[in-house]
């Protein structure tokens, strides 16, 4: 079941502090091999002179740690986008959550399962003061790995394909770094479905080549977290958004002049 989904009451930041909410005790010990250190990073002050040289992240992390830690009154799912790093992250409909449909098969790969869903969904739980640290810091985890997963499949609905198209748009995702695509935004790609594989990377629609984000934030995330499928079936979506390839490639020279084939394969 997907547990009590049904409960997508207020949000309160006294929950989100606490990192762990559920409607029961958990039948058995912590484990020992699941889960991984929460990704909460504390807040940085963003300073009046602070450089601008990075777009695609000095201005947004400054930014977004302070609203993750000032509004008081955002939802769970808020305050998890907003943390620094989570730029790439749209922020999932409280229903779609609810939707036990939506939830098949997760309860299997996520511990806890049952708590992290009440955090993602801010339901209250009595039982917050019987949990120990160790187990608010795994159910904290869980939500976290747990919203990552219904992500993957939320982006891939109409709904979630309209949100990341304004962070397209907003170049949320950063740029291609290959000097021949002119800086051409990219979106987010795994490159395996399954979790704990490999991190996130972005997906350049004009040379159709993956590279590593810029931010060492993001190259953190998993990959499964936006999947193999989803920047292929947005341009398929968006069929307007496809540019053409480059034409332009470099040419490697010595002196002026071309390295000729033979001098390449002798090196080799």
């Amino acid at each position: 079941g997907a547990g009590a989904g049904a409960g997508a009451g207020g949000a309160s930041n006294g929950a989100r502090d606490a990192a762990g909410s559920g409607s029961g005790l958990p039948t058995q010990g912590v484990p020992t091999n699941h889960g991984q250190a929460p990704s909460r990073l504390p807040p940085t002050p963003a300073g009046p002179h602070q450089p601008a040289d990075d777009e695609s992240d000095s201005d947004s992390e400054a930014s977004d740690d302070v609203t993750g830690s000032d509004d008081e009154d955002s939802s769970w799912i808020s305050w998890f986008c907003s943390l620094k790093g989570n730029e790439f992250f749209a922020e999932v409909d409280e229903e779609y959550i609810q939707d036990d449909f939506n939830l098949v098969g997760l309860s299997s790969q996520v511990p806890y399962f049952d708590y992290a869903l009440d955090l993602i969904l801010d339901v209250e739980s009595p039982n917050d003061d019987v949990l120990t640290e160790e187990q608010h810091e795994m159910v904290e985890s869980a939500a976290e790995m747990l919203y990552g997963l219904i992500h993957a499949r939320y982006i891939l609905t109409s709904r979630g394909l309209n949100a990341m198209l304004e962070k397209f748009k907003s170049i949320d995702f950063g740029r291609c770094p290959r000097v021949y695509c002119s800086g051409q935004p990219c979106l987010p790609v795994g490159l395996s479905d399954v979790p704990r594989t490999s991190t996130v990377k972005v997906f350049c629609p004009r040379c159709e080549d993956v590279y590593f984000p810029r931010s060492k934030y993001q190259g953190n995330i998993d990959g499964a977290y936006f999947g193999t499928t989803f920047p292929h079936l947005f341009l398929m979506t968006n069929q307007y958004l496809r540019q053409p390839k480059p034409t332009q490639s470099y040419t490697p020279r010595v002196f002026g002049f071309k390295i000729h084939a033979s001098a390449k394969l002798q090196a080799q």
